[in-house]
């Protein structure tokens, strides 16, 4: 019997509904495709200059790091919004810069690492992803830093999971913090001795990574990685040196003995074993089928702190963490979206890490507070080529008695408030050597004029919110 033709042609249209259905549903990278996962990968006071993509003289092994730069975007002026751990953590999770959210200064000790830290009223990243329509699961895998009483900890704040540190420089293989057990699983203490820091956390990011792919769930996953930053003396058992910790498969590719002394020599093991770490997930990502359905950024949540001993290298620039020459802010980033973002390209555009903040909730659709100022701006247009130019028109900073602002190619930076300000050309004099405040007065003060605006609007805001925010 033959089918009638009427009939046959609302077979191929139901089929084919379903079949378009079914792709926007789960698409070639895999579930979800019409919402990215969304993985911000931080790492602890590595240098501009320590890796190789952004400096080909560096000895240390990252063919990990080098393949995502070629895979993705090496952003060339990305900076991070303060040069101290704590701050710059809350800058990313808060899109508000420190002197916004009231977390400005390095926690230290118990009682700053285990307070309530970045203030409650603050809305956090996980918080806005929760309101996507998408449905996010969300997790955190490794140092966190802002503040671990009730009600600060990563899953009282948006985080489905959390498996890390509450301080910021517990040893990297007892997770020891001022003699406590610093790890977590949630809100629950654990121990966990004898494995390294970076693969429990990594490990952790896999797993939960698997498991939300499986069940066909969009994630976001933030990953800080307490390393390169080395254990405090205080974290270290008693009679036990306080040197830079590896893995010893990481001291392999220099064919050195775990046992080597040299502290530069430690220290590069430290970072290939970051390097091995994200290796594996970015292959995990490909064997599930989902890298190209991934928007992955990595970058430093400050400049390197040794450069003044041969340790570490912020080349080419001069300063280093806690200061706010570009040493301390400007930072190694690299971005990773295939298919979005161009494969081996650079980006000279100038962003900044409260970006991220902007970027996760876009790639969420998820609203953005309304109730509050937001200094991230969308970064997406910058990353996948729709524009050249930098949503910001300046860059403001301010850390303990240093200030800084940037507008155009030129700076102003002081190291206290009673010095004169400092110029530079940053495009011509990237290492700022050459100080033209003498010589360009008038410039000095048309940037100064944006750094006192900034800050009495900064003042003004914040009165506000005082009476708005709960």
């Amino acid at each position: 019997m033959k089918t009638p033709v009427h009939v046959t042609f609302s077979l191929v249209l139901l089929l084919s509904i379903a079949g378009i259905a079914t792709a926007q549903t789960t698409g070639s990278g895999g579930p979800q495709e019409s919402a990215p996962n969304i993985l911000i990968i931080t790492v602890d006071n590595v240098g501009y200059g320590d890796l190789r993509p952004f400096n080909e003289a560096s000895p240390i092994h990252t063919p990990n790091l080098d393949l995502l730069a070629r895979q993705g975007a090496l952003l060339t002026d990305f900076y991070t919004a303060s040069p101290t751990c704590t701050a710059s953590r809350a800058a990313l999770l808060t899109g508000r810069i420190p002197q916004r959210n009231k977390l400005s200064e390095q926690l230290v000790g118990l009682a700053g690492n285990y307070g309530v830290g970045l203030p409650h009223s603050e809305v956090i990243l996980p918080q806005v992803v929760k309101n996507s329509p998408h449905g996010y699961a969300t997790a955190a895998f490794g140092k966190w830093n802002i503040g671990f009483a009730p009600g600060s900890r990563p899953t009282e704040r948006g985080f489905d999971e959390f498996l890390g540190i509450a301080s910021g420089n517990a040893d990297h293989f007892t997770h020891v913090y001022a003699g406590r057990k610093d790890l977590y699983h949630n809100t629950k203490a654990i121990n966990r001795e004898g494995e390294y820091s970076t693969d429990l956390f990594a490990n952790a990011a896999i797993s939960f990574i698997e498991d939300k792919t499986d069940e066909g769930q969009p994630w976001m996953v933030y990953l800080p990685f307490d390393a390169p930053h080395h254990p405090g003396d205080r974290n270290v058992a008693p009679d036990e040196p306080n040197t830079w910790k590896a893995p010893d498969h990481a001291f392999a590719p220099y064919g050195l003995s775990p046992e080597v002394t040299d502290p530069k020599q430690r220290f590069n093991a430290v970072v290939t074993a970051i390097d091995l770490a994200i290796g594996r997930l970015m292959k995990r990502l490909d064997a599930l089928g989902i890298a190209d359905n991934t928007f992955v950024f990595f970058y430093s949540d400050n400049g390197a702190f040794y450069p003044y001993l041969d340790i570490q290298s912020n080349a080419p620039f001069s300063g280093a963490g806690v200061t706010l020459w570009e040493g301390g802010i400007r930072v190694p980033a690299i971005v990773r979206w295939p298919g979005r973002i161009a494969a081996n390209s650079r980006i000279g555009t100038r962003l900044w890490s409260p970006d991220l903040f902007v970027a996760a909730a876009s790639l969420a659709d998820a609203p953005l507070p309304e109730d509050r100022f937001i200094d991230g701006k969308d970064p997406l247009p910058v990353l996948t080529g729709e524009t050249v130019h930098s949503p910001h028109a300046a860059l403001y900073f301010r850390y303990q008695q240093y200030a800084a602002l940037i507008w155009g190619e030129y700076k102003i930076l002081r190291e206290k408030p009673s010095e004169p300000w400092k110029l530079f050309h940053l495009r011509e004099d990237p290492s700022e050597s050459l100080d033209l405040a003498e010589t360009r007065p008038e410039l000095v003060k048309k940037l100064e004029e944006p750094y006192r605006l900034t800050e009495a609007e900064i003042e003004s805001y914040l009165e506000r919110e005082k009476n708005t925010l709960p």
